[in-house]
C-alpha cells in the first residue's frame, strides 16, 4: 500500500511538471510573437540608431566594455542578443561571436547586418534555455545584458547551460537591471511597487508601445518572472562557476525607466537614488 501511494504521488508530481512545462511553452510563444514585432519597431528607433551603427558606432556600454576588456581572438557567446547589434559590436572588436535569440525576426536582421557589414558572426534562433541542443562548441566568454533573465521562469537550467558552454577558465559576464527595478508596475503613473522580489508566479503585462518607442501602436504582450540575487548566484554556483564579483550601480546607460535624470554624457540616475538601477556579475569556470 505504501509503495502504491509513493508511485501515485510520483505520477502526480510528473503530471504537475508537465502542466508547468506546457504553461511555459505558451508563455514563450507569446513572448516570441511580441519580440518579433518589437524588432520591426526597434530597428527604426533613435535608441538603437541603426544607421549610426552601420557607420561604425558601437552599441556596447561602458560597463561591459570595462569588464571584458580586450576580446580580440576570443570566442564569445552572446545570449538573448535581440537583433545582434552588441554581438556585432564585439565582432568589430575582434571576437569570434555567436549570437542567440528567441526571435526569428531578430535573428534574420542580425544575419543581414552581419553580411552587410562584412563581419563573421553567426546567429542561432532558439530559446536560450535550449542553447546546448543547438550549440556544442565551448567559449572563452559568455555574455548577456540588460533585460534578459526576467524572460526565464527558472534560472537553474540557465546556469547549467552557461557552465556547459564555457571552456575551463572561461568567463561569464552579465550586466542587468537591478531586481528591485522589476518590482514596480510601470503601467501606473506614478509607478507602484506591485511585484515580489522573489515572486514565483508569472507576471503578465499588456500595453501599447515599447521601451524604445512609447508612441508605437504595437501591442506588447509579455510574460516574465522576477529573480532576486540569490536565484542568480545559486544558479551559477550550483552549476560549478566561481563568482568573481557582484557590483551594484545607481547609474543606468539606458533611459528606459520613468523620471530618470541624465548625468554626464551617457548615464541616467533616479532622482532619489533609493535603490540601484544596474548590477554586474562576473563568474569563471574553474
Amino acid at each position: 500500500m505504501v509503495l502504491l501511494q509513493l508511485r501515485l504521488r510520483f505520477k502526480f508530481f510528473l503530471y504537475l511538471l508537465e502542466i508547468v512545462k506546457m504553461s511555459n511553452t505558451k508563455y514563450f510563444e507569446i513572448n516570441k510573437l511580441t519580440w518579433n514585432e518589437k524588432v520591426k519597431v526597434h530597428i527604426k528607433t533613435e535608441m538603437y540608431n541603426l544607421e549610426g551603427f552601420k557607420k561604425g558606432k558601437s552599441s556596447l556600454m561602458p560597463y561591459e566594455l570595462n569588464a571584458l576588456g580586450n576580446v580580440e581572438g576570443k570566442h564569445l557567446l552572446h545570449l538573448q542578443c535581440h537583433f545582434g547589434q552588441d554581438t556585432l559590436s564585439w565582432s568589430r572588436l575582434g571576437a569570434k561571436c555567436v549570437g542567440v535569440d528567441l526571435s526569428d525576426e531578430g535573428v534574420k536582421i542580425a544575419r543581414q547586418l552581419n553580411e552587410e557589414l562584412g563581419l563573421d558572426a553567426s546567429f542561432i534562433c532558439c530559446n536560450v534555455l535550449d542553447v546546448s541542443n543547438y550549440i556544442t562548441d565551448c567559449f572563452d566568454v559568455v555574455f548577456t545584458s540588460y533585460g534578459v533573465i526576467g524572460w526565464l521562469p527558472d534560472l537553474k537550467p540557465w546556469g547549467e547551460m552557461i557552465a556547459q558552454r564555457l571552456v575551463k577558465g572561461g568567463t561569464f559576464y552579465m550586466v542587468e537591471f537591478h531586481p528591485i527595478v522589476w518590482m514596480f508596475d510601470y503601467l501606473q503613473q506614478p509607478p507602484v511597487m506591485r511585484y515580489g522580489y522573489m515572486q514565483d508566479e508569472v507576471i503578465y503585462e499588456e500595453y501599447e508601445g515599447t521601451y524604445a518607442d512609447e508612441n508605437s501602436k504595437m501591442i506588447s504582450k509579455e510574460y516574465f518572472w522576477n529573480h532576486g540575487f540569490s536565484a542568480v548566484i545559486n544558479a551559477l554556483t550550483e552549476a560549478g562557476l566561481h563568482i568573481e564579483y557582484l557590483k551594484e550601480h545607481n547609474e543606468s546607460p539606458y533611459d528606459v525607466l520613468p523620471n530618470l535624470e541624465k548625468v554626464g554624457s551617457d548615464m541616467y540616475i533616479s532622482k532619489d537614488k533609493l535603490y540601484p538601477l544596474i548590477f554586474e556579475l562576473k563568474a569563471t569556470k574553474p
